[in-house]
């Protein structure tokens, strides 16, 4: 691992980020109030759409260093925008293998960050770098996805993932659960904001449930997306009842 925990730098003398947007989301309001500690080389952010997760994620892409609409550490493909009000001030308290990455030049920092809406865009980039070795405009958005996997996620560093199971069928996800299983064993730190029962499943990875409560470490069991899903593929007649016009 190459982060303790994560908290929000505020200007001194000021006891409150703002009454605004991202401020008033529950989960930054917490990460304010406390800070994220992260206990497990591989920690999934879960919850509802518009909960913060994905807000999360790209704060904490930022604030190590990593472009915003995704890639690798130090290279602005997509974006030459600044990092988000939150981004800009996230803070890393590093372990003792983190802390060379983290507190020394940008340019010594290792990583990745993977958004499911700009991935292919990101891709080109790390492409016409010839940081890849094939073309993502002549495959799939899935085969794509796992051609990062497999080439640039590779070094020990911060990969940060929003909803990467976006783009993969069963067995794609399987594939990327068994390569995040292999980088967090080697001394990597995986962060991924996810609505997949499957990825969450990851034996020894923590999973912070975020929504109107704010921030809260579940078992994969305790999750509502994993109960939604067991009785949906049980019966899917009592959900579509609900949803299908035809009742």
């Amino acid at each position: 691992m190459l982060i303790e925990r994560a908290y929000v730098d505020l200007p001194y003398g000021e006891g409150s980020a703002g009454d605004g947007w991202p401020w008033t989301v529950p989960c930054v309001r917490q990460l304010v109030e406390e800070g994220l500690t992260f206990r497990a080389p591989v920690t999934f952010l879960v919850g509802e759409n518009g909960s913060g997760k994905s807000t999360l994620a790209e704060a904490l892409a930022e604030g190590f260093g990593l472009d915003s609409y995704g890639g690798s550490a130090g290279y602005k493909y997509a974006s030459s925008r600044e990092a988000s009000v939150l981004g800009g001030r996230m803070r890393f308290d590093p372990t003792r293998e983190g802390r060379r990455m983290v507190r020394g030049p940008r340019t010594r920092r290792q990583g990745f960050f993977l958004r499911a809406e700009t991935a292919l865009e990101a891709l080109n980039g790390e492409r016409r770098s010839n940081r890849l070795s094939r073309d993502p405009d002549g495959m799939s958005h899935g085969e794509g996805f796992l051609l990062a996997f497999r080439e640039r996620f590779a070094q020990r560093g911060l990969y940060v993932m929003d909803e990467p199971e976006a783009a993969l069928s069963f067995s794609s996800c399987l594939e990327l659960l068994g390569l995040m299983d292999e980088l967090g064993s080697g001394g990597a730190q995986i962060i991924c904001a996810t609505h997949s029962p499957l990825l969450t499943a990851l034996p020894g990875a923590e999973i912070v449930e975020v929504g109107e409560h704010g921030m809260r470490a579940v078992e994969w069991a305790e999750l509502g997306l994993v109960d939604h899903w067991r009785r949906y593929l049980t019966d899917p007649r009592a959900y579509l009842r609900h949803v299908l016009a035809r009742g």
